[in-house]
């Protein structure tokens, strides 16, 4: 058994709410399936059992990227400290334009914002990313956009060690 498994329901919420932006409920039900051998397992498996409303909840809780939080400075530390990885924190005003263009259409299309793990790739393959998954369906892209936040998830654990 490792740490996580030994926490309080309440303690454990409380240490890892923040792995899955603005969606408390995730780790609640996660602290209610313990025991775990892998915490990233145990919580992407929430998620992969949630309804498909709750999944979309999930989705939508992640800002935009180069968006308008990021502008007014209200991302949570974790979305800040991501997208500067990426450079998404200072870019010429074309680049922007750029990202508020393919989120406009990005959102437009599917109704909720685009996700991706930024820490795994860099700004062009961001940009690239977003073009070509404007092509999916909505059931794709749901598919993947819950895929991209178990390596969010992951990433983050791996942060909070």
């Amino acid at each position: 058994m490792t740490d996580f498994n030994t926490l309080s329901d309440r303690d454990f919420v409380t240490r890892y709410a923040s792995v899955v932006e603005h969606s408390p409920w995730v780790i609640e039900r996660a602290a209610a399936r313990r025991p775990f051998d892998d915490l990233a397992q145990g919580i992407i498996a929430v998620l992969a059992d949630a309804t498909p409303e709750e999944r979309l909840s999930v989705i939508r809780a992640h800002p935009e990227l180069a968006g308008r939080a990021a502008i007014a400075g209200t991302l949570t530390a974790a979305s800040q400290s991501e997208q500067a990885s990426a450079g998404l924190d200072r870019m010429t005003p074309e680049a922007f334009e750029r990202f508020h263009s393919l989120n406009a259409a990005y959102r437009e299309r599917f109704g909720f914002p685009f996700v991706i793990c930024v820490r795994r790739t860099d700004r062009a393959g961001i940009l690239r990313a977003m073009a070509d998954r404007l092509t999916n369906d909505a059931e794709t892209e749901v598919a993947t956009a819950i895929d991209e936040i178990g390596h969010i998830v992951r990433l983050r654990l791996e942060t909070l060690s």
